[in-house]
C-alpha cells in the first residue's frame, strides 16, 4: 500500500490540474488597423473611451467573442480615432488555450522526470542491491560448533 500512495497522489493532482485547464477558455484578441498601424486588443479588456454610447458600455460589461471584432469596435478606441470606418480592417484571433498550455507543461514535466530518474537509476540499483545485502540472513560458522 506504500508503494501506491505516491502513485495515487500523483494521478489525483494530474486529474484536478487537467479539470481546471479544460474548463478554462483561450482568449481572443481582435486585430485593429487603422491609419496603416496595426493594433491588437483583448476582447476582455474594458473600452478605454470614457464618453463611450450606452450600448457600447453594455457591450463592453459582458464577455467579448469574435463577432464583436468589427468596425465599430476598433473605432470605439482613442487609437482609431478620426478614421474612415472603410479604412479600419479587423482580424480576430485566439491565443493557444490554457488547455493547451497544460500539455505542454505536463509533458515536459513527465519527460524531464524520465530523464532524471534514467541518469540516478544506477546509484539508485547499487543503494538497493546493499540494502538487499544487509538485511539478508548470513548464519556465522563455527560458532553453533562448540
Amino acid at each position: 500500500m506504500k508503494r501506491q500512495a505516491p502513485w495515487l497522489l500523483f494521478l489525483v493532482t494530474l486529474v484536478t490540474l487537467l479539470s481546471t485547464a479544460l474548463a478554462a477558455s483561450p482568449t481572443s484578441f481582435c486585430k485593429c488597423t487603422c491609419f496603416g498601424n496595426s493594433t491588437i486588443v483583448a476582447l476582455d479588456s474594458p473600452v478605454t473611451q470614457k464618453t463611450a454610447p450606452a450600448s457600447l458600455k453594455e457591450r463592453a460589461s459582458k464577455k467579448k467573442t469574435c463577432n464583436d471584432c468589427n468596425r465599430q469596435f476598433c473605432l470605439s478606441y482613442t487609437f482609431c480615432k478620426g478614421e474612415k470606418e472603410d479604412n479600419v480592417f479587423t482580424t480576430c484571433f485566439q491565443r493557444d488555450s490554457t488547455k493547451d498550455q497544460a500539455v505542454v507543461y505536463i509533458f515536459i514535466f513527465a519527460t524531464v522526470g524520465l530523464l532524471s530518474y534514467a541518469a540516478v537509476r544506477p546509484w539508485i540499483d547499487q543503494w538497493a542491491e546493499r540494502a538487499r545485502e544487509r538485511r539478508s540472513y548470513i548464519p556465522v560458522s563455527g560458532q553453533a560448533e562448540q
